[in-house]
């Protein structure tokens, strides 16, 4: 079971320690520049070198964009209705219930799980969460159109490159496809350590509430995605993909648009706290059960 399990999910735990002990060494960390770094640079470079040089057919990764927004759309159901039951607000609840951290957490564990070739199906997932969670979550938070959002967002623009080069061969040259490919690979490692970086600035109030939609998080996501796999007949790495990235605990960006927008921040930073740390017992879970 060991030899399963470390493989996968040793390299993430060592890269978030590393994370949350700079911080607690008092080093200085930009989170904000990094996060810039990452969202406009490094994620688009990945996006556009692991697509365009993936075997996967497009009818596989087309699949993968039609089945997360089902996930997306079963966990809004699913969400709203528990929001309601326990009479709290669905503005600051949704986006947290919805929106998992396919990203910092989501695509090392697809890679060390999959290899390239689930790493390229999480981007898939991952590509369709972002554009979702940048639109509607912000949407859903700040009661607003947020239609600049989405044009201002630079993993829009490296999704239709990806597809224009997809579906037409192109090939960049060598000098530009390793520029991406170096870029890209940057992506990964700076997602882990901002994730303990994160971990250790937060601080939770309220912990029976944050506790209970930590745990109500990671139940939709594994209800969702397991439905859905089911319902299309996922099967192999598409299938764990999809389940694992659906099952990923509170995504970071969910505490800092309820900061930026006053929907009970701090309890939102403890649904993101604890549903990572619970994520690190369900997730070797659902690995031996998907690989």
């Amino acid at each position: 079971m060991l030899n399963t399990l470390l493989p996968v999910t040793g390299p993430v735990m060592v890269c978030v320690l590393i994370g949350f002990l700079w911080i607690k060494f008092n080093w200085p960390y930009d989170t904000d520049m990094i996060t810039r770094l990452v969202m406009c640079i490094g994620a688009p470079c990945l996006i556009v070198s692991a697509l365009t040089q993936s075997d996967i057919s497009h009818s596989i990764l087309q699949e993968m964009f039609w089945v997360t927004l089902s996930v997306i759309a079963s966990s809004l159901l699913a969400a709203a209705l528990l929001i309601r039951l326990a009479g709290q607000p669905l503005r600051t609840f949704l986006g947290p219930l919805v929106f998992p951290n396919a990203g910092n957490m989501g695509l090392p564990v697809c890679l060390f799980a999959f290899g390239e070739r689930g790493l390229v199906l999480a981007l898939a997932v991952f590509m369709v969460l972002s554009l979702l969670h940048f639109t509607l979550g912000i949407a859903l938070v700040s009661g607003r159109s947020v239609l600049r959002e989405l044009v201002s967002n630079p993993i829009i623009y490296s999704i239709a490159v990806a597809i224009f080069m997809l579906y037409t061969d192109y090939r960049l040259p060598l000098w530009a496809q390793n520029t991406v490919n170096l870029l890209g690979d940057m992506t990964i490692p700076l997602m882990l350590l901002t994730l303990g970086v994160s971990l250790a600035t937060l601080k939770i109030q309220n912990l029976g509430k944050s506790l209970y939609f930590a745990l109500t998080r990671l139940g939709i996501g594994v209800a969702a995605g397991w439905g859905m796999a089911e319902l299309f007949n996922l099967q192999g790495v598409a299938r764990g993909v999809l389940i694992l990235q659906s099952a990923m605990p509170v995504a970071v960006f969910n505490y800092l648009f309820a900061l930026r927008y006053e929907r009970e921040p701090q309890v939102v930073a403890g649904m993101v706290m604890i549903s990572t740390l619970l994520s690190f017992v369900t997730i070797p879970v659902l690995i031996l059960y998907v690989i």
